[in-house]
C-alpha cells in the first residue's frame, strides 16, 4: 500500500542514499552538491516540486537511480518531467538539452541553481587550470543558451 507522494524529506534521504559513495570532481561527497542545488532552488523561490527535482537532478545521469525507478516513483509528474529535462543524454547536443529545459515548466530554475553551484569559484578553485577553464567556458555557454545572466 502506498502512502501518497514522497515528501521532500523522503526525496532528500533517497537521493543521499542513491549517491552514497559518489564524489564530485573535487572529491567532495556528491550529496553536498545536491544539497547546495536544492538550497539554491529554495532560495530562488522554487516550489517543493522544484526542490525535489533538485535533489534528484543528477540521479539518472550519474546512474544512481534508473529511469524505470523514476517512472514508477511516487512523485508528481512535474517532478519527473523536470528531472528528465535536466538529465543530459549521451551524445546529445547542448542546444537540444537546453531547449528541453526551456520547454519544461520549472526545469530552468533547477538548472540555474545547478549551474550556480557548479560555477562557484570556491568549487572551481580546487580543480586544475585546464579543467577549470574548460568548465567555465561550458557553463557560460549553457547559461547563454538558457537566457540566464552571467553571474
Amino acid at each position: 500500500m502506498t502512502h501518497g507522494p514522497l515528501t521532500l524529506v523522503e526525496v532528500e534521504a533517497l537521493a543521499r542514499a542513491a549517491h552514497e559513495g559518489q564524489t564530485d570532481k573535487a572529491g567532495r561527497p556528491y550529496a553536498e552538491h545536491l544539497a547546495a542545488v536544492a538550497e539554491g532552488v529554495r532560495a530562488r523561490g522554487g516550489t517543493a516540486d522544484q526542490q525535489a527535482a533538485a535533489w534528484l537532478h543528477d540521479a539518472i545521469e550519474d546512474e544512481a537511480l534508473t529511469p524505470a525507478w523514476l517512472e514508477s516513483a511516487e512523485l508528481p509528474q512535474s517532478v519527473k518531467d523536470m528531472v528528465l529535462a535536466v538529465t543530459k543524454r549521451p551524445g546529445e547536443p547542448v542546444e537540444a538539452y537546453t531547449a528541453r529545459i526551456l520547454a519544461t515548466p520549472g526545469a530552468l530554475l533547477v538548472k540555474e541553481a545547478d549551474l550556480a553551484h557548479n560555477a562557484d569559484p570556491a568549487r572551481l578553485a580546487v580543480l586544475d587550470a585546464p579543467t577549470r577553464d574548460r568548465l567555465s567556458v561550458k557553463y557560460a555557454y549553457v547559461r547563454s543558451l538558457l537566457g540566464l545572466p552571467t553571474p
